[in-house]
């Protein structure tokens, strides 16, 4: 374990994950799992009327920057849109492959500058960013059944 990756900021995340609990009724759910190490993240999502995640719930089983990206995530998710959730995961992909020098807006994610060199890592930190996109729009994108339910559906 090389202390530059795993560094006090990494630990202090990991250790203060928000929103620790599955909900009891989701629209959507989405669960992400790394092969390579056996991170697993599920992430449970409400969304308000006005489109945003209006509640938030998380099962992390993941290793220490699975764990701070959970927080980080966690910490900010509330009140995005499945959108702003797509972009974050995006910048997040693209800042830890080199496509981009920042990590984007989403605040934090800077700290995993330098496990930008540890691309077996790459994953494991995106879980939780990938899993929250996937959740969000599920719940934005009724079913067919759901709209038939609904009266929508013809």
């Amino acid at each position: 374990m090389t202390s530059s990756l795993y560094n006090r900021d990494i630990l202090r995340l990991a250790a203060t994950i928000p929103h620790l609990a599955r909900l009891e009724a989701p629209q959507a759910s989405a669960t992400r799992r790394s092969p390579v190490c056996g991170s697993t993240v599920t992430i449970d999502v409400m969304l308000g009327p006005d489109g945003r995640v209006a509640a938030l719930g998380q099962e992390v089983k993941a290793c220490a920057l699975g764990q701070a990206s959970a927080s980080l995530m966690g910490a900010q998710a509330v009140g995005r849109t499945p959108e702003e959730l797509a972009r974050a995961r995006d910048a997040l992909a693209d800042f830890l492959a080199g496509r981009r020098d920042d990590p984007g807006s989403w605040p934090g994610l800077i700290v995993f500058r330098e496990a930008r060199r540890v691309t077996a890592r790459h994953k494991s930190i995106l879980l939780a960013f990938e899993a929250v996109a996937e959740a969000a729009q599920a719940a934005a994108t009724p079913s067919p059944a759901a709209a038939s339910a609904n009266g929508t559906a013809r």
